[in-house]
């Protein structure tokens, strides 16, 4: 007897059981109706501009971007625009916002790594206005299964810009790949429908395409969409008017009466006059007398009296020479 509280195992048409094993890369499940009746008047023709941004390719060794122009070309879509840009943040934003203007889908690659020199992620979130998360947790749930945890150091990332879907994916040609082939390729016409079918405010699309020309990405989207708009209604018949509504008629208005502006005339006082008192200056006096009187101080007392002038010695008259008496003389003196 099964159990009741386990739900039943299910198996696939070939009658192994479903979860055995593990799932192709890029097996998709069935679409719900809604989704299939969008995909059949999605446009067949898309819109595309391939960016490259490195610093070391040139187009003839860009192998992710010949890539995607060979699986647009295939796929029936118009690459509008490629160019090849340099790591550098202004020209990054520069080549989206020109390539926004004229192309329904943008697929960048390169600069989504965690180098100092990968800035695109920034970059393309700055001009984001509508964000689509999806695209990059499908494209790490795909990326895990083929490199494993390596998965994580991809920042890919998508959303919506200026009326355009802007898909920034790694430089490596096997990320390109696997985002093409498991995302972007069957989604990208159901994805330009989406953008156009009730048009993006602030974008002049309005809900038949680009600028309302009736053609989403340059495709024949015309016939497609126009089965979703709905022709303008045409306005209902009011109900007859009662014979009483008809002899009552609304009361017409009094002419209206100009009203002559009114003017506030308040009785002004005279101002008294303003008497100012004199003024008195005080009497200029002369400065006073300063007298100068050096310092003094007890160890070098001034004296009272000029000095009195000394002679000079050279001046003086000669004396007549006179000999010292000297010891000897003293000595004689004694002995007498």
């Amino acid at each position: 007897m099964p159990d009741a509280s386990r739900p039943p195992e299910s198996t696939d048409p070939s009658g192994s059981e479903a979860g055995e094993g593990r799932a192709a890369p890029f097996a998709q499940a069935t679409p719900p109706a809604s989704s299939t009746q969008h995909r059949a008047a999605a446009p067949t023709s898309v819109r595309v501009a391939v960016l490259t941004i490195s610093d070391t390719r040139t187009p003839d060794t860009d192998t992710s971007g010949q890539y995607l122009l060979a699986e647009l070309k295939a796929a029936g879509h118009t690459a509008v625009h490629y160019r090849v840009v340099r790591d550098d943040a202004v020209e990054i934003r520069s080549a989206l916002t020109l390539l926004v203007r004229d192309a329904t889908v943008v697929l960048s690659t390169g600069g989504t790594g965690l180098t100092g020199r990968d800035v695109t992620v920034p970059v393309v979130e700055s001009m984001i206005t509508k964000p689509i998360p999806g695209f990059g947790e499908l494209f790490r749930m795909l990326s895990y299964q083929q490199v494993g945890g390596a998965a994580m150091l991809s920042r890919a990332v998508g959303g919506l810009c200026r009326g355009a879907a802007v898909f920034a994916m790694p430089g490596s040609l096997n990320a390109v790949q696997t985002a093409w082939e498991g995302i972007l390729r069957d989604e990208i016409g159901h994805l330009a429908f989406e953008i156009g079918r009730h048009g993006q405010p602030g974008t002049g699309l309005s809900g038949t395409g680009q600028a309302g020309t009736g053609q989403v990405g340059g495709g024949q989207a015309g016939a497609a969409v126009a089965p979703a708009q709905a022709s303008p209604a045409a306005p209902k018949p009011s109900a007859p008017m009662t014979p009483r509504e008809e002899a009552s008629p609304l009361p017409a208005l009094p002419p209206s009466v100009p009203v002559p502006p009114v003017v506030a005339s308040i009785p002004s006082a005279p101002t008294p006059p303003i008497v100012m008192p004199p003024v008195v200056m005080p009497p200029l006096l002369p400065p006073p007398l300063l007298r100068y009187s050096p310092p003094t101080s007890p160890s070098s007392p001034l004296p009272s009296s000029p000095p009195t002038p000394q002679p000079d010695p050279q001046d003086a008259e000669p004396q007549p020479f006179a000999p010292r008496a000297g010891p000897l003389s003293r000595l004689g003196r004694h002995k007498k």
